[in-house]
């Protein structure tokens, strides 16, 4: 038996219409073709394949055995075809194969997931690589041409390279477990009494703001790689931190963590920018991107109608810290058992919790540095 031929694309696309439009006939209207050619081309890829894709012998072709398995691999091989002149089309009209970006771990994974589901329903053909780092690694990323954009918090000595244009800011509050010592203090926490205790801090894995520390005020801390853990470790009363309150709101309010009221402040503002190149100018992915974060800004307002509740571990409530429900209108889920010591805490501390948060950044404070708290620089 002689090996199988090299079908044309034509032919592959002309027995997926006659299997789609319902015969030759129907095939034949919707090609514009006349059905002899239609019943030719078929007759061909046959010859080519060496094996019989139709059964002519009812009134309506049918597919054979070796027709339906072959058919799915005429349409994948139809639609890659596609695939490919789509994004030959995107790349001779200037639009990049991929975009690449690096979002600091404090910006707010729902408002991501919201802008890149925008991304994707806008630009189809172009490739999302997406990176979350933390301090000084972000503009690290974007100075090394690794990532096109950045989603950066401030950083002392930045390069003249780098551009940066204001997306809005993070409200971060100290917590601890309230079964943590620093708990259990009534008012105001005195710095000396702070620095007796182990402070969860996030490590910088970039060489750009080496020896310098940022919110750390402790004189023992742990280094964490990524905010998920140090969010676990908080939860099981290891030591204390600073954390964004839209990820710790949820254990707030089921008093799996308590904020702390410290004398350097019980809030401060992390602001954040959109970095990118200022040697390079980017395509128009990567700058239809940079402004839907910029319009966060602008905006002012959180996005809507999104969850960001950890998800309840049977057994376990104070280890899980996944997250769920990044939908809109999605009806809140039952809060975890709350053990009654912690119910009592939480009850006794509950006027010092209602405060306010923070206000937003003041106009006329300093770039990047427009926290209503101070933030300590200290060396290491």
């Amino acid at each position: 038996m002689r090996d199988p031929g090299l079908p044309s694309l034509d032919q592959l696309r002309v027995f997926i219409a006659v299997i789609d439009h319902g015969g030759f006939a129907h095939a034949a209207r919707a090609l514009h073709r006349t059905q002899s050619v239609i019943s030719y081309t078929i007759a061909n890829l046959e010859e080519q394949l060496n094996v019989e894709l139709l059964d002519r012998s009812k009134r309506k072709p049918v597919l054979t055995e070796a027709g339906k398995a072959l058919l799915a691999d005429a349409r994948a091989v139809s639609l890659k075809v596609d695939g490919m002149r789509a994004r030959a089309k995107a790349l001779s009209a200037g639009l990049e194969a991929e975009v690449s970006v690096v979002v600091d771990v404090m910006f707010s994974t729902c408002k991501l997931v919201r802008i890149l589901h925008a991304f994707q329903k806008e630009f189809p053909t172009v490739a999302m690589r997406l990176r979350t780092e933390a301090l000084g690694a972000v503009t690290e990323l974007v100075l090394e041409r690794e990532c096109h954009i950045g989603i950066s918090g401030w950083m002392p000595g930045t390069p003249d390279t780098i551009e940066r244009q204001s997306c809005g800011f993070v409200t971060m509050v100290p917590v601890a477990s309230p079964e943590h010592p620093l708990a259990q203090i009534e008012g105001k926490i005195p710095s000396a009494v702070l620095r007796e205790h182990t402070q969860l801090v996030l490590t910088d894995r970039s060489t750009l703001t080496k020896g310098q520390d940022f919110g750390v005020l402790a004189l023992r801390d742990w280094r964490l790689g990524d905010l998920s853990s140090k969010h676990a470790l908080l939860r099981s009363g290891i030591g204390w931190g600073n954390m964004p309150v839209e990820f710790v709101q949820w254990d707030l309010d089921a008093g799996r963590l308590v904020q702390l009221h410290i004398s350097e402040g019980s809030a401060f503002s992390f602001p954040l920018y959109v970095i990118r190149r200022g040697d390079e100018e980017p395509g128009p992915a990567t700058r239809w991107l940079m402004q839907q974060f910029l319009e966060l800004e602008q905006s002012g307002q959180p996005l809507p109608n999104h969850d960001m509740r950890p998800v309840p571990v049977p057994g376990d409530a104070s280890l899980s810290h996944m997250y769920h429900r990044l939908r809109d209108g999605a009806e809140p889920d039952q809060p975890a058992p709350v053990p009654a010591k912690a119910k009592a805490q939480s009850k006794a501390r509950a006027g010092a919790r209602a405060r306010p948060g923070p206000p937003p950044p003041r106009a006329d404070a300093p770039a990047g540095l427009s926290a209503p708290a101070p933030i300590s620089l200290r060396r290491r």
